[in-house]
């Protein structure tokens, strides 16, 4: 049962009146809270009342494990890895069918993931949430010596794995779903989801087999698995996220949607061929960590309130500019929020859509059949909007249209791959924009990059050598009484001395004296010279601001401005 339905039936029980499904709706979608606290701290129904009434719907009965001790036996019915992953505690066993409590029961996918992987009949007893957290946090604690078991189980299965003829499509698809592998892809998930990466990387090589995790921006290696289990391992991916496993040849695209740990997480898969077999990247978007909320994103103050005040006005453009993964799309999203009233109509293009957002129509880009920016962008102003996101401005058709309806008295949000600010209006330029238009139409472009946080359990201060400051362009008197700091290691930051990112900005405000440079078609380093004069804060000076304030490392700066 999904959130609507769960209403449905409240409102078909009497305890919920039709008119305040959209109330509740709402608190849902901006606090982030489950359904069953949104319907006690309304003072609908309470906790007992609500499991009570799911049990009856789903034929089950509910059951209190605050005084149920399992037996050992009985928890190897799951292993620690999979119970953890699915947050599920084995209650009993009953005529072969394992009987289990679920922190979210209302999931079908976890019941039948479960009953695919164990190789067992599953029947779900509903049992409060919380109950169900600690339970398997008390008896399974956070033993990894599952992923250990699983690889010795693995590891002696080379005949059985990989021995087969590649070609044979059903061959493959059995090894990808033999319980082992689907237990190993679940824990990698887990392991992943739990460590906050960002990017899972399955690469194949000729003598070895590697599985990569990115977190904070940084690629971390774990245990590699068998080389032979690549092929089914991969398969597995591809079962999962409905990709044609006889097809090794070409790229596919794909999309796995799960709830690991209790928690819904999105995650976009990217296959690739290569001279070993086909490398998988899963990107992660977990929707649970990510705040889409303006004030979270660490911005100084006055470039908070420019943008509060720029993303009010009724039309232009406004460009947040970076690398890739540079958390342009986290930061047009949270300005799409703040916008996002019952008085005006949003509308996006994205390629993919990364987040769904409640009242914004949002578009997937799909260039095989044509959908481009441009296209969907020209339908967009056929649709009355007020407001317009445009995923990226990739070419001259996209920057025109988008200049276009800023012009005809919308507001345009746009992303664009430049390694600073002011760089923003020479891509526009080069891109066959004339200046007169770009200068007509811009209203601000914001630089931006993400810099890893040093990890607060093991700060420590220490004295930059010279050679490092001169780097940064400063001199030992410059500093003065300055601090500096970096992180030792320790177990919460897994020994890396960085824990947690946050943006470091650079904000081109498009004034009158900007205007007459864009005109002249001035270089990018004139504009630059200009916008610092007129008081731009560069991209190194908020750096240096983070490292002053112990937020980062000098190392860290250096690397991304």
């Amino acid at each position: 049962m999904n959130a609507k339905q769960v209403l449905d039936l409240f409102v078909d029980q009497g305890i919920v009146h039709p008119d305040q499904v959209d109330d509740i709706q709402q608190e849902m979608s901006n606090t982030g809270k489950s359904i069953v606290q949104v319907l006690i701290d309304f003072e609908f129904i309470t906790e007992d009342q609500f499991y009570h009434v799911i049990a009856q719907a789903l034929a089950s009965e509910v059951i209190d494990i605050r005084e149920f001790e399992p037996s050992a036996e009985l928890l190897k019915e799951i292993p620690g890895g999979l119970a953890r992953l699915h947050q599920a505690l084995p209650i009993g066993s009953v005529d072969g069918v394992l009987q289990i409590a679920l922190a979210d029961p209302l999931n079908p996918q976890t019941a039948e993931d479960l009953r695919f992987a164990l190789g067992k009949d599953i029947q779900v007893l509903i049992a409060p949430t919380y109950q169900v957290e600690e339970a398997v946090g008390k008896y399974y604690g956070a033993d990894t010596t599952s992923m250990d078991d699983i690889l010795a189980q693995l590891g002696g299965a080379e005949l059985e794995f990989g021995g087969g003829d590649q070609s044979d499509t059903q061959n493959v698809e059995a090894e990808a779903n033999a319980t082992p592998i689907v237990r190993f892809v679940d824990l990698i998930l887990y392991q992943a989801i739990q460590d906050r990466a960002s990017d899972i990387h399955f690469e194949p090589f000729e003598n070895e087999f590697k599985i990569r995790y990115r977190v904070d921006g940084a690629l971390y290696e774990m245990a590699p698995p068998p080389r032979h289990l690549a092929l089914p391992v991969i398969s597995r991916v591809k079962v999962m996220s409905n990709l044609n496993i006889a097809e090794r040849r070409l790229p596919q695209d794909g999309r796995i949607q799960k709830v690991i740990a209790g928690r819904p997480v999105d995650l976009r898969v990217s296959t690739l061929p290569t001279q070993f077999g086909e490398s998988v990247v899963l990107r992660v978007l977990d929707r649970s960590t990510v705040n889409l909320d303006l004030e979270t994103l660490g911005m100084p103050e006055y470039i908070y309130s420019y943008i509060l005040h720029t993303i009010e006005k009724p039309n232009g453009i406004f460009i947040v500019t970076g690398p890739t993964g540079s958390g342009k799309t986290t930061t047009l999203y949270s300005c799409l929020r703040k916008i996002n009233t019952i008085d005006s109509k949003l509308l996006t293009a994205e390629d993919p859509v990364e987040y769904d957002i409640e009242g914004i129509m949002q578009v997937p880009v799909n260039d095989a059949i044509g959908l481009t920016f441009g296209r969907a962008l020209r339908a967009f102003l056929r649709q009355d909007p007020d407001r317009i996101m445009v995923g990226e401005t990739r070419d001259l058709e996209t920057a025109q249209i988008s200049i276009q309806a800023s012009l005809t008295g919308h507001l345009v949000f746009t992303t664009l791959h430049t390694n600073d600010a002011p760089g923003a209006v020479t891509r526009l330029i080069d891109m066959g924009t004339e200046p007169f238009l770009i200068s007509a139409a811009l209203e601000a472009v914001l630089g931006q990059r993400l810099i890893r946080k040093i990890c607060d359990n093991c700060r420590t201060a220490y004295e930059p050598s010279e050679a490092l400051l001169s780097q940064l362009g400063l001199s030992p008197h410059e500093i003065g009484e300055k601090h500096f700091y970096y992180g030792k290691g320790c177990d919460a930051c897994n020994h890396t001395g960085y824990k947690g990112r946050k943006g470091i900005y650079e904000l081109l405000d498009i004034t009158d004296p900007l205007r007459e440079l864009i005109n002249q078609r001035a270089p990018s380093l004139v504009l630059r010279q200009k916008a610092i004069e007129l008081g731009m804060v560069t991209l190194r000076d908020d750096g240096l601001r983070n490292i002053y304030e112990g937020d980062t490392t000098i190392e860290e700066v250096l690397k991304y401005t």
